[in-house]
């Protein structure tokens, strides 16, 4: 297992939406947009992030993702096992002294990644002063009748309002 930048963008993209998903499900748009990443490449990894079972997705206006268990039960092994490729062997056999190390070296990350929680991650983000800003709010339907205001013809000065006497005579 490799920790590549699918991991990195995955792991960062559950946190905001760990951060932000209180105030209903988060657009990817908005987590693509913080994270200067683009959007289709989000999309391919909360497909599998979805695949998992770490996001829901809800369609439609007012659509997003949101968490699908709760983040304490979300480990970072989690959110990177679930977006990385296991290639198996990547280099056909050619590094076979080393290959036991970098076996042992997946095997000691993997156990470390396992024991930080996204709940864990999100409040260190909230600590140290990182949390993000509250999307704008939706709109929603009204229903009580917003007034218009009221147009006029009227003259809007009194130079204007000589003039309208000038011009009828």
């Amino acid at each position: 297992m490799r920790l590549s930048t699918k991991s990195r963008f995955a792991i960062q993209s559950m946190i905001d939406l760990a951060l932000r998903e209180r105030s209903g499900p988060v657009a990817l748009a908005q987590i693509a947009a913080l994270q200067g990443v683009s959007l289709s490449y989000l999309e391919q990894l909360f497909s599998r992030l979805r695949r998992a079972g770490l996001v829901d997705s809800t369609r439609g206006p007012g659509g997003g993702y949101t968490l699908g268990r709760r983040a304490a039960d979300i480990t970072a092994a989690d959110i990177s096992a679930a977006v990385e490729d296991d290639a198996g062997d990547p280099d056909g056999g050619r590094m076979s002294l080393t290959r036991d190390l970098w076996a042992d070296l997946d095997e000691v990350l993997m156990r470390h990644l396992a024991t930080v929680s996204l709940q864990q991650m999100a409040a260190d983000q909230k600590a140290q002063g990182r949390a993000p800003e509250a999307p704008a709010p939706r709109r929603s339907l009204s229903l009580v009748p917003t007034p218009r205001p009221v147009r006029t013809s009227a003259p809007n000065s009194v130079f204007a309002f000589g003039q309208s006497f000038a011009a009828r005579g």
